[in-house]
């Protein structure tokens, strides 16, 4: 018997809630780690990028097939973007 409707939104929220925990962790720890260190914005920039092609990168190299290239390359690049926010809104606060 296929799952219902209302436990697949239960299970959907359930993980969308602990991608924004772990991106708020990560985000936290990158902030931690590059407070005070002096990067330039472009500096950081080039970060970002580089973080975002290795995900993708061992993202695909992992991948079974199930989900096509280009939403894991997709995914990859939201969750990054979503973490260098923070920690642009993190360093621009505190420092």
């Amino acid at each position: 018997m296929p799952p219902r409707l209302p436990e697949l939104i239960r299970r959907a929220r359930r993980l969308a809630l602990e991608r924004d925990r772990l991106v708020h962790e990560l985000a936290n720890e990158w902030s931690a780690a590059l407070r005070g260190r002096g990067f330039s914005p472009k500096d950081l920039d080039a970060l970002w990028e580089g973080l975002t092609e290795d995900a993708v990168r061992r993202l695909l190299g992992s991948s079974s097939g199930a989900v096509g290239a280009e939403a894991i390359r997709r995914e990859a690049i939201e969750v990054i973007a979503r973490v260098k926010e923070r920690v642009e809104a993190e360093l621009a606060a505190g420092g």
